[in-house]
Order: C-alpha cells, then sequence, then structure tokens
C-alpha cells in the first residue's frame, strides 16, 4: 500500500502527510517519515469521524455515515474521507495545495483499493 500513498503524495503538491486508519484510530499505513505525527493524526480522526457522523445524522436523509470532511487550517487543509467499512484516508496538506485535486485523487485512491482498506472490528482489544 504504501507505493499507493507515495504516489497520493507525489501527485498533489504541498501534500505532507498521507495515512489510512481503522475506525477506532490506528494507523494502518501512512506515508511520511514521521511515525509519531502519523499516530496523533490516526488517533485524531477517530473523533473527527465519529463527530462528522453525528452531525451527519441530523440530516433528514442522512445516515450518519461521514463520506468525506475538509477542515482549513492556518498554514494548510486537512482531509479525511470514507475508505471502506471502518477505515479512512487522511492526508495533511500545507497551504496552496490545489483542493480539488486533492479530492479528485483520494476519490481515485479510494475506489482503486477501498476494499483492501477495510478493517475488521477489534474484539477485546485485539484484531477481529
Amino acid at each position: 500500500m504504501d507505493w499507493m500513498l507515495r504516489d497520493l503524495a507525489e501527485s498533489v503538491p504541498q501534500t505532507r502527510h498521507v495515512v489510512v486508519l481503522s475506525a477506532d484510530g490506528l494507523r494502518i499505513a501512512q506515508h511520511g517519515d514521521d511515525q509519531d505525527a502519523a499516530d496523533r493524526l490516526a488517533a485524531a480522526c477517530a473523533g473527527l469521524q465519529s463527530l462528522a457522523g453525528a452531525v451527519g445524522a441530523e440530516l433528514p436523509q442522512g445516515d450518519g455515515r461521514m463520506r468525506m470532511v475538509v477542515i482549513e487550517l492556518v498554514g494548510g487543509f486537512f482531509y479525511l474521507m470514507a475508505a471502506g467499512p471502518r477505515a479512512y484516508l487522511a492526508v495533511l496538506a500545507q497551504e496552496g495545495v490545489d483542493a480539488g485535486l486533492m479530492g479528485q485523487r483520494m476519490r481515485d485512491l479510494v475506489a482503486r483499493i477501498g476494499e483492501h482498506l477495510t478493517t475488521p472490528p477489534r474484539l477485546d482489544g485485539s484484531p477481529g
């Protein structure tokens, strides 16, 4: 999976981190050298996807499932996209990133390998 994440990062200038994570916030794969940053992003994403689901459940036709969250920050953007059951793709990019291109590349990646990004539920703290 590493080469696919690297391809995403290299195809969109200003990309800083690419992380695949489970719904409970554990890093599955990453592109970038800083494993601590990838772990922090993955952990933060668990709360963010839960919050997005709660907000989405308030929509009349919504079912509470999050598709994509984009946060514009001072200095850049953060993207979180559902990538399969209980799996997510997260990207942190610097200011100046082409937001439309990033969204398109993330959707393309999820469409190509989404079934490989699925994580089973964890039971008693161990992989299910």
